[in-house]
């Protein structure tokens, strides 16, 4: 084999690794990207936050709940409560619910809990953030029975793209019952035109012609009544 041959064949054997591995590379970064969008991560103790994301509306300037999204590890055998979440300066009041049933959060031990999408533990922030707009990054307090208090600084974004599955509901619009409205309108009108017939009763029957039976009784009382009075003068 000529040396021609061989540097071509020694180039090609050093090429080849070189580009599965930066292909390996580019894949891995792409799904990464992919699945989970840059956010805010932390962890002290045993305890480790990812990806914490506070998520609004998903249309600008609707009413409703924003929420508090992100995975919560407990790297200890000892499981933990998540007793509070807070946005400190925004007066926000989170609302924590279980993914099952009712009680406390907890994250059992080396395990983890899910805030945020179907299935899963959430923390709702009732009527959603007034002073904060899509793009701030908020100061976020998780407080877990053991560790403490945890501080994370959490993109806010909208319940859009990848944060549509793990975003908060749009408010419903209340539909007015139609019972009330139905009622009150039925019973006034039926209750007081009976009892004012009722009335007109005893007054016809006090009459000297006693009762009247059809129609033209009216002008026959009157020349009953006339008749009485000619025969006593």
């Amino acid at each position: 084999m000529s040396s021609s041959l061989r540097r071509g064949f020694a180039a090609t054997a050093l090429l080849f690794p070189l580009a599965t591995l930066a292909a390996c590379a580019a894949g891995n970064n792409a799904q990464t990207s992919e699945i989970e969008p840059d956010s805010a991560a932390t962890s002290v103790g045993a305890i480790k936050l990812q990806n914490v994301t506070v998520v609004t509306q998903a249309k600008p300037g609707a009413a409703g709940p924003a929420a508090v999204t992100g995975k919560i590890f407990n790297t200890s055998r000892t499981p933990q409560t998540l007793q509070s979440i807070q946005l400190p300066g925004t007066g926000a009041v989170v609302k924590l619910s279980p993914a099952k049933g009712g009680g406390a959060v907890t994250v059992p031990g080396l395990g983890s809990v899910q805030l945020g999408g179907k299935g899963h533990a959430s923390a709702m922030i009732k009527g959603g953030l007034a002073t904060t707009k899509n793009g701030d990054a908020e100061k976020v307090v998780f407080t877990l029975s053991k560790t403490g208090d945890i501080g994370v600084r959490a993109l806010v974004v909208p319940a859009t793209s990848y944060y549509s599955k793990v975003g908060p509901s749009a408010k419903p619009t209340p539909s007015a019952p139609a019972s009330p409205s139905g009622s009150p309108s039925g019973s006034p009108s039926g209750s007081p035109s009976a009892s004012t017939t009722g009335s007109a009763t005893p007054n016809s029957s006090s009459s000297a012609s006693g009762s009247t039976s059809t129609g033209g009784s009216p002008s026959s009382s009157t020349s009953a009544a006339g008749g009485g009075s000619g025969i006593t003068g």
